[in-house]
């Protein structure tokens, strides 16, 4: 039976996008074979079951072919069977929709509009000039 290291599989059929993300993601706990965690050298064969931790996401697989080298997502796609349940596939696609569509952006979060900016300006001149070192005179000196 053929055999590779899971951080391999996991590049190879496009789960991460380098095999560096993939060994990251082994050795942070994130991927785990059959249950259990694993280390990016652990080999697998067919037959296992993946979950993998992605961006919030619990993805599981199953594998049915290992590949030895990178291949187009076309051919990827038929060495594992998808066993992620629907409602995570359903927050990831709610997810990719509000990033694309900016609406995932808090209120005061990223880059000010011009009100917003006038506004920081207006306090920096007003902090500027209560820090001045201002000396008053009271008449009170003898």
């Amino acid at each position: 039976m053929e055999k590779t290291r899971i951080d391999k599989w996991l590049w190879t059929v496009r789960i991460f996008k380098s095999r560096s993300m993939a060994t990251q993601a082994c050795k942070s706990g994130k991927v785990k074979v059959n249950n259990a965690k694993c280390k990016p050298a652990r080999s697998i064969a067919g037959g296992e079951h993946i979950s993998v931790d992605k961006n919030g996401l619990k993805l599981q697989f199953k594998i049915v072919e290992i590949l030895k080298s990178r291949v187009a997502y076309a051919i990827a796609k038929d060495c594992y069977e998808d066993l992620t349940p629907a409602e995570e596939r359903e927050k990831f696609r709610a997810f990719y929709h509000r990033r694309r569509a900016g609406e995932d952006r808090d209120r005061g979060l990223g880059r000010p509009t011009k009100r917003d900016r006038r506004a920081i300006e207006n306090f920096k001149e007003i902090d500027a000039w209560l820090d001045e070192d201002i000396s008053y005179d009271f008449g009170d000196e003898e």
